[in-house]
Parts: C-alpha cells; sequence; structure tokens
C-alpha cells in the first residue's frame, strides 16, 4: 500500500467524514473503511443527499436481511433499487423499469414473475449452460495464453459473462459486443466514460433487438431460454393464464444483459487485482484450486461488492435500531 494510502487509513474516521456519494472514495478504497466505521458507530445512519431527499444507509448483515424479508413494508417497486430517484436523472424515462423487471417488483407481482422466469431456468437447462461455459472458458483462457498478454478486464472478465448471456439468449456469439456497449451505456449514466445522450438509445436498440429475437423464436423455436419464456405459461392464484408481455419481456432481457454481465465482469476484475496485491493468497489459491475455489469465489464477491447497494422504499412508518424511518 502507498504510504500516503495508508497514512490517511490509519487516522480515525468520524462520520462526518463518511460521503458514500462521492465515487472517487471508492477510487480511493476508502469505502471499506466508512462502512467499518458505519457498522460499528451508526449501522442505520442518515446520509445527506444535496440536491435530494436523502436516504437511510443501513449497514449489518442481520438489518439488511430483516429489511429484505419485508418486502410489504421495504418495497423494491416503489422507489426503484437506484438511491437516486428516477426523475431526477436525465433520459430515465426508457429506464424506468419499476414494476416490470423482476428487481424491482413486490409480491405478488414479484411472484408471478419468479414462476414465468423458473420455467427457462430449469436444472436441466442450467446444466447444459454450464457443460457450454465450462468449454468457453477453457478456450478464453487458452486464446490469451497463445497472445502471452491481454487486458484482462476486456479479454477474459467480459468475455465469459457475455458469451454467456449470449449462449442463454441463444443470439449469435458475434452479436455479444453490441450488448456489451449497451449495458455500459445503460449503466454508464454517472460514469464520464459513457454518459451521453446515447443512454436512452441503448436501451430502446435493446428492446428492438428483443423483439426481433422473440420474433425469430415464434416462428423457429430453438431448445434455449427465450423460446421458453415467451411461451411459458403460470396459473396466477386467482386462476388466470398469463405469460409475459411484450415489454415484460424485453425488461428481462435487459436484466439478464445488464445485471448478468456487468455484475460478473466487475467480480472478476476485482478478484483478479485483489489475487495481484495479496501474492500469498493467490499462492495458496494456485497450489489447491480444487480445495480453495468455492470459497476464493465466495471471498471475492463479498469483499468486491459488484453491487454496492440496493435501495428499499419505507411504505410505512416504522423503526429500525431506534432510528424512526
Amino acid at each position: 500500500i502507498r504510504s500516503d494510502v495508508h497514512e490517511r487509513i490509519q487516522r480515525h474516521m468520524q462520520l462526518t467524514d463518511i460521503d458514500l456519494l462521492d465515487p472517487d472514495r471508492f477510487v480511493a478504497q476508502e469505502h471499506h473503511e466508512m462502512f467499518e466505521v458505519l457498522r460499528r458507530e451508526a449501522p442505520v445512519f442518515w446520509h445527506e443527499e444535496p440536491g435530494g431527499p436523502g436516504f437511510w444507509n443501513i449497514t449489518r448483515y442481520d438489518d439488511l436481511v430483516e429489511v429484505n424479508r419485508q418486502p410489504e413494508l421495504f418495497s423494491s417497486e416503489l422507489g426503484g433499487i437506484s438511491i437516486f430517484d428516477m426523475d431526477r436523472v436525465d433520459g430515465s424515462e426508457s429506464m424506468d423499469l419499476r414494476g416490470a423487471v423482476m428487481i424491482m417488483t413486490d409480491p405478488p407481482r414479484h411472484t408471478r414473475y419468479r414462476r414465468l422466469v423458473n420455467k427457462g431456468f430449469t436444472p436441466r437447462m442450467i446444466g447444459i449452460i454450464e457443460q457450454h461455459l465450462r468449454r468457453r472458458a477453457v478456450t478464453i483462457v487458452d486464446n490469451v495464453i497463445e497472445r502471452g498478454e491481454c487486458d484482462f478486464v476486456v479479454d477474459i472478465a467480459a468475455e465469459l459473462p457475455l458469451q454467456a448471456i449470449a449462449e442463454i439468449m441463444g443470439v449469435p456469439q458475434e452479436d455479444r459486443f453490441r450488448i456489451f456497449e449497451w449495458a455500459n451505456q445503460m449503466i454508464g449514466i454517472d460514469d464520464p466514460e459513457y454518459a451521453s445522450d446515447d443512454n436512452a438509445r441503448a436501451a430502446v436498440e435493446l428492446y428492438a433487438y428483443s423483439n426481433t429475437l422473440a420474433a425469430e423464436r415464434r416462428d423457429s423455436p430453438r431448445d434455449d431460454i427465450v423460446t421458453i419464456l415467451i411461451n411459458a405459461e403460470i396459473i396466477d392464484d386467482d386462476g388466470e393464464v398469463t405469460r409475459l408481455s411484450e415489454f415484460e419481456f424485453d425488461a428481462f432481457m435487459l436484466l439478464l444483459s445488464v445485471a448478468g454481465s456487468e455484475t460478473t465482469r466487475n467480480a472478476i476484475s476485482h478478484g483478479m487485482l485483489e489475487l495481484m496485491a495479496n501474492p500469498d493468497q493467490f499462492d495458496m489459491l494456485k497450489a489447491d484450486p480444487a480445495g480453495l475455489m468455492d470459497t476464493a469465489v465466495d471471498e471475492i464477491v463479498r469483499y468486491s461488492t459488484p453491487v454496492h447497494h440496493f435501495r428499499r422504499t419505507a411504505s410505512a412508518d416504522t423503526e429500525l435500531r431506534g432510528q424512526k424511518i
């Protein structure tokens, strides 16, 4: 660790130093200490938000479990899952998927989506996908070894989830790069590298691509997720038979394309970064990959945290650790 970073980390951080809205604090790796202070001193912490209403920040595991087990009180649908309100983000209309995409719904709508999606992700289908992805993972690494060098994020970390999504969706592998660009545009509203008027256009282009894909599967069904999803039927609690609407199907494809690629890419990238920064742990893993790989993956996901927050909106007054919400 560089001496200036080490010195900064060693000083005692105060609650007044907490700013979870400043991306530079995460780049400087200060977020670990901020979360440590919050867990220790203010596990339910009111965070001011310039130009916004502010929010409660919850950092302890047991509290998070309690919140997530009460969707009737802490809603994923009312305010979505992002800290920022959708109506405060330019061009957010096409990205406002509250009530349409599974991670932004509450029961009973969420339950309906899960029943439909479960028809596509059966143990048989997952087994087929796993076999294909094991072969693809070997090929990806072999290609890098032949060259002797690589851009790890682009050539490995991004490549595997992109190939996985193409495999799951049943799209041509050459189209995975289009999905990569659309995903970056849609998640990059606050990223200077990708922020532009094209954010909303990317969503529209992905929707159009999804509709074309669905039309092809209706004419020529295949043994893939898309074919299963467009034909899946479930019986609701009231006895009504339902299918995914066109918009619901588009929203699911967006979720699969964006959340499925970006999170895995970031976890793999951060995992390699931490292994390089901790060579003793890297040596242990290389010495016993069969015995340590499962726990290594768990620890990489825990430590890198590809998704730093999930918003919930209180639907009624409540209290958590003595704080009135």
